[in-house]
This record gives structure tokens, sequence and C-alpha cells, in this order.
């Protein structure tokens, strides 16, 4: 598993780093700052990569709360938050919030694309 993150964040960065700590083999931790191979592995531009966190699981590429479940299904630590926010209703309050907090984060760090 491939994750696409925003490490030029604060608090992107702060979230990933507390899932590093966990040491899951399996995950490949990407910045996506500046960074135009991650751009290529997603077929995503750099304000699309920004604006979401990405997950490749395998041949499927997943992005904002449905990339999230597919993080913490593969983190023991974390296992629960997939097991709640998996069920269809809380699903979709939270895909709502992530939109919302994502898109405020968006607006906070577009300064760092190179347009």
């Amino acid at each position: 598993m491939k994750v696409y993150f925003n490490n030029s964040c604060k608090i992107c960065k702060a979230e990933i780093d507390l899932y590093k700590k966990e040491k899951i083999e399996e995950i490949e931790w990407i910045d996506i700052t500046n960074n135009y191979l991650a751009q290529k592995e997603t077929l995503k531009n750099d304000k699309e990569l920004l604006r979401r966190l990405h997950v490749r699981d395998g041949e499927k590429l997943k992005q904002g709360a449905e990339a999230f479940l597919a993080l913490w299904k593969k983190i023991p630590k974390y296992r629960f938050l997939y097991k709640i926010l998996k069920l269809p209703i809380v699903f979709n309050l939270f895909f709502i919030f992530y939109e919302i907090v994502a898109y405020f984060l968006y607006i906070k760090n577009k300064k760092q694309l190179k347009n």
C-alpha cells in the first residue's frame, strides 16, 4: 500500500507521523510535495493530490474518506476507526466531515502549488 500525503501541511504531517510510528512494513509513505512521480503514479495533478489523501491499495486508488478507511484497516491500533466509520450512515457523516476539513486544509496549503 502506498499513502500519498502532504508532508508540508503541519496538521497532515502530525497525523501521518502517528501512523508511521506503528511501523507497518507494507505501507509506503509518499510525500506529494513537488513530487512529479506521485502525480504520474496516481494520474492526479498536484492540486488533486493536495486536496485529499490518496492511497493505492493494489491496483485501486482511493481518495479522501475511503483512503483513510483503507489506511486504518491496515494499522491494528486504528482498526477500530475502520470498523466504526465504514458503517453506511456513519461513513456518510465521516465523508462530509472529511470533505469540509480537507477543503479548509487545501485553502490553507494551496500556496505551495507551483502555478
